[in-house]
């Protein structure tokens, strides 16, 4: 899970079953199963990762989609954003895409290490820091795919998301948009009202009972 820039009162504004989970600091690992491959994914609770650190529903959700869809990743290039273990993009790559993992500097190591336990030296996928709406421009703007799991929470990076979203979409961009329906992070209100002023939102998938959306959004065609 994306955490954005530094913003005050970030405690604040986390959901409120976050809280309890960073009070100590542990390493925990959970194996999942997807499309045949047994990912091993390790979680480092504690310390600086805070929200990064564990693998969110909306990501395990994500994942089942994916295996749902038989989507086709061969040679495809792809991109996740805020990716925290990576667990989307390490699927991702073993189902043959040309993956790029990214997150804040401080999550890296993490991704790098789950990357490492999962994925055959021959298709590692890359592992870059992307602050939203401030180094996106280093990446170039043909992807495939675009990937995030539970990166809508907090209102003060929206803006910033949307940016680097305009930035990394061509005309051909799918992004697929997991996510828990906070509507007090002001959650729904990006889906339903700020995403649409800049592109086509789908709603492809739902779990009600855990208030989960996934969302397929292209550009506009002019």
């Amino acid at each position: 899970m994306h955490v954005g820039e530094e913003v005050s009162g970030l405690s604040d504004e986390l959901p409120r079953e976050v809280g309890s989970l960073f009070s100590d600091t542990y390493t925990e690992e959970s194996r999942y199963t997807f499309c045949g491959r047994e990912l091993r994914i390790t979680q480092h609770f504690g310390g600086t990762l805070g929200v990064a650190a564990p693998v969110w529903d909306a990501a395990l959700y994500l994942c089942t989609y994916l295996e749902e869809q038989k989507l086709d990743f061969k040679g495809k290039k792809v991109i996740e954003l805020g990716a925290g273990t990576g667990i989307v993009g390490i699927l991702v790559s073993l189902l043959g895409g040309h993956v790029t993992v990214t997150d804040l500097p401080h999550v890296l190591p993490q991704i790098r290490k789950n990357v490492s336990a999962n994925v055959p030296s021959d298709r590692l996928p890359n592992v870059r820091a992307l602050s939203w709406g401030f180094d996106h421009t280093h990446f170039p703007q043909d992807y495939d795919f675009i990937f995030g799991a539970d990166i809508v929470y907090l209102k003060e990076t929206y803006d910033l998301l949307v940016q680097t979203l305009l930035h990394l979409c061509g005309p051909r961009t799918t992004v697929f948009l997991s996510s828990e329906m906070r509507k007090e992070h002001g959650t729904v209100d990006f889906f339903q009202n700020i995403l649409t002023q800049y592109f086509n939102v789908e709603l492809v998938k739902r779990d009600p009972e855990e208030d989960i959306n996934i969302y397929r959004v292209t550009c506009f065609q002019n």
